[in-house]
């Protein structure tokens, strides 16, 4: 996959295509380059509990709950129209096999108020390849427990499950696999709790709603893995459309306790105008690019999470092309700390995690050239979340307070500490590139009205805007890049330059180097 980093194109929902192969409980099988590999030594962090749910799925009902409505498999569509002929709030029962839908590519079941969908041992909701969508339609308050639902073709940016970002779904203990484009959409005060979703085409869920924004989301328990098998990014070159999970707009995410593992690109992705945002306790392993972006957004908790062998398809790959970008495993790209914005922190806090093996660290990324109203900014047409009207960023104004401040998304206020960072070369078998901390922004040169050319981003991000390192434990041969790719320091010069980081840090020169 050829991703470009640096200019990350917005994609308008989730996606579609392909297969991958899933084993047990992992979407790819294990391999010689990507060992196990327990932290140990001072400073280590207790790994999260992995949320092992594929393997193992829990089983629902044996029998139907009271008052349920029994749904057929020997039935075609008989899911859908018992659906459409009882009120809402009523529940339904799957029985054991194989339900299908009437052949139609648009046929889908359309939930009313409050209906509740269990399956029991054995219940698969299966798409045939032919329809495009299994749950549709704008009903509030929807559940779906213990049900498979798989071998749906939803058009790229399109989701199989909630297809219309309805509010208030309740999605637990289901595998939602092999389908193209996403697993499920997301709405306002969606809970996704204990679900494989595994090996679907672009994205495991895209949490994205058409109009508004989405509130209250919560994924917890989940299994995620191997999704992205359509590999998007090699039919759409830095469309920035693929992994594990994509949030776009989000105002207040709970993502706890999560395996997100072995997914064909990013792991976990915020992109554009995202908020208060609390990521703790997940396992966050072996995804082809990087662990964690989040892209053009505010106010965020990183806490406690284990993050191991991340990025090294796509490091790789842009190492060998002569890039000396220091693509890294958490990509904070143009995201920080807002206070005047209400969040649960002012800040993006990134502490007690275990990075261990990753292709690179933590890179805090600002493009100068990208900003609202800006030809640079690829990801939307909408403006940062203190900027009403887009068109205000222009000149004159844009030149003064308040606009030349809030005209652009700030990699500020990002505070990383307590957090342990372990690299042993001959794992990740690499010689260089990959061992690197960074915070640093281009040379500002676009568009020609831009009032951020030269240095004043680099100089901001790394001097001004109160990004800081400290009280970190580093293991392995980590170098440090400020300002620009060219400034590579070593530890003892990184505390030493002027921005003097990694206060209170400690470095231990060797595994693997």
């Amino acid at each position: 996959m050829r991703v470009k980093w640096r200019h990350w194109a917005l994609p308008a929902v989730p996606v579609t295509l392909a297969l991958l192969a899933a084993t047990g409980c992992t979407g790819t099988p294990d391999t010689e380059d990507k060992p196990s590999v327990s932290p140990t030594g001072a400073g280590a962090v207790a790994p999260a509990t992995v949320a092992r749910v594929c393997a193992k799925p829990p089983a629902g009902a044996a029998k139907a709950p009271a008052g349920a409505v029994t749904v057929d498999p020997s039935v075609v569509g008989d899911l859908t129209a018992k659906t459409k002929s009882n009120p809402a709030h009523t529940t339904f029962w799957l029985r054991p096999g194989k339900h299908r839908l009437d052949p139609d590519r648009y046929s889908q079941v359309i939930p009313k108020a409050g209906n509740r969908y269990i399956g029991a041992p054995g219940a698969v909701l299966d798409g045939g390849k032919k329809n495009q969508y299994a749950f549709g339609g704008n009903a509030r308050d929807v559940t779906i427990r213990y049900l498979t639902v798989q071998r749906f073709v939803a058009p790229q940016d399109q989701g199989v499950v909630n297809h219309d970002s309805a509010d208030g779904w309740v999605i637990e203990h289901s595998t939602i696999q092999k389908n193209d484009g996403a697993g499920l959409m997301a709405g306002i005060r969606q809970r996704v709790r204990d679900n494989c979703l595994r090996d679907n085409g672009q994205y495991g869920m895209n949490a994205y709603k058409p109009t508004g924004r989405i509130t209250g989301l919560v994924l917890e328990g989940n299994e995620i893995v191997g999704n992205n098998t359509g590999d998007w990014e090699s039919k759409r070159e830095g469309c920035g459309c693929t992994g594990g999970v994509k949030f776009w707009a989000v105002n207040g995410a709970d993502i706890r306790g999560n395996w997100v593992h072995d997914n064909r690109g990013t792991g976990l992705w915020a992109d554009t105008n995202n908020n208060d945002f609390l990521l703790e306790n997940n396992v966050i392993e072996d995804n082809d690019g990087a662990a964690l972006i989040y892209e053009t957004s505010y106010n965020a908790i990183i806490k406690k999470n284990t993050i191991r062998r991340n990025n090294w398809v796509e490091g790789r790959e842009q190492s060998k092309g002569g890039d000396s970008f220091p693509f890294a495993t958490v990509y904070v790209s143009e995201s920080g700390g807002e206070p005047r914005i209400k969040a649960r922190t002012d800040k993006l806090e990134i502490y007690g995690n275990e990075l261990e093996n990753n292709w690179s660290g933590i890179t805090l990324w600002e493009n100068a050239d990208r900003f609202c109203n800006s030809p640079a900014n690829t990801s939307s047409g909408g403006c940062t979340l203190l900027v009403k009207k887009t068109k205000s960023c222009a000149r004159p104004g844009i030149t003064k307070a308040p606009l030349y401040a809030d005209c652009r998304w700030k990699t500020q206020r990002v505070d990383i500490h307590d957090n342990r960072f372990v690299l042993e070369k001959s794992v990740v078998k690499c010689k260089e590139k990959c061992d690197r901390m960074a915070v640093l922004a281009n040379y500002g040169t676009y568009p020609d009205w831009s009032p951020y050319k030269g240095t004043k981003v680099a100089r901001a991000v790394t001097r001004d805007q109160h990004n800081r390192w400290h009280d970190n434990v580093y293991v392995g041969p980590w170098k440090f890049v400020s300002e620009d790719v060219s400034r590579v320091f070593d530890f003892r010069r990184w505390q030493g330059t002027s921005s003097e980081q990694d206060k209170g840090s400690t470095f231990e020169q060797r595994a693997g180097g």
